[in-house]
């Protein structure tokens, strides 16, 4: 295995801890670098960790998924509408802020915005932001009745993620706790959401990669192996806990990371 496997293991556990916990993985990715000195990983582990974790979120909710596909076909085909496809349209429509944006200010983003103080200050700012909401929050509303004036304001919110530090799964749960969702619903719509995003990332990124004259499938396998497990597990313990613990904890750790950001690396 011609790679560093102590760096793999470590950044795709980072990876996959912090892709779906509402605490910023660009903000966790600052500090390795900054520690050991490392590089950047590359765009072979950034496709690896993107696959892990989406095989880990398909997996998870593969029942959900199917149901969604199978709703959506029904309702497009045969016009049977039904809770499963309802939602399914939401995500779709949800997702469309993100994808076009995100394509206009990517360049815009990549040049301006991946600095140590902007990461810093979004991991502050956000974690208020989150702790605001699950307080004022009714907690009421469920995915089976979710307006679609909440679809639009959580699809809005979601390309505040574009912003390095905000936490894509942080401010889609800030933004639908704000629509009066559970935390529960809040956590699975961020999550379900999560799918077409981290496909779309995996896909261009794959087309990049595919132009590269050398690719290192060891490094890509193991990566995919590492923060597809973190991850699914990481799903499962935070839906098992959300109810009870609530999002202090998060934003607690958001607060002191970002308080470390800004004395040790701004």
């Amino acid at each position: 295995m011609d790679f560093d496997v102590f760096r793999a293991t470590f950044l795709a556990l980072i990876q996959g801890l912090t892709e779906f916990l509402p605490i910023s993985s660009s903000a966790h990715l600052i500090l390795p670098s900054a520690l050991f000195g490392w590089e950047d990983q590359g765009l072979a582990f950034d496709v690896a960790v993107h696959f892990g974790t989406l095989s880990a979120v398909l997996m998870y909710f593969r029942k959900d998924v199917w149901a969604l596909l199978t709703g959506c076909s029904l309702h497009l085909f045969r016009r049977q509408a039904s809770v499963e496809s309802r939602l399914g349209w939401q995500l779709l429509v949800a997702t469309i802020p993100v994808v076009i944006i995100g394509f206009l200010l990517k360049d815009y983003v990549d040049l301006y915005l991946r600095e140590t103080s902007v990461i810093a200050s979004t991991t502050i700012i956000f974690a208020l932001l989150l702790s605001f909401s699950d307080r004022k929050s009714s907690k009421q509303g469920t995915l089976a009745h979710l307006p679609w004036k909440s679809v639009f304001i959580i699809g809005f919110a979601q390309v505040l993620s574009l912003v390095p530090g905000t936490s894509r799964s942080g401010i889609t749960m800030t933004a639908a706790l704000f629509c009066n969702l559970d935390r529960e619903s809040s956590s699975r719509f961020s999550f379900l959401l999560s799918i077409p995003v981290i496909a779309g990332a995996a896909l261009l990124l794959t087309l990049d990669l595919l132009e590269q004259e050398f690719v290192n499938w060891s490094e890509i396998v193991y990566g995919m192996l590492v923060a597809g497990i973190v991850a699914y597990f990481c799903i499962y313990f935070f839906l098992q806990a959300i109810n009870k613990l609530g999002f202090m904890p998060f934003v607690i750790y958001r607060l002191l990371l970002g308080c470390i950001l800004f004395i040790f690396f701004v």
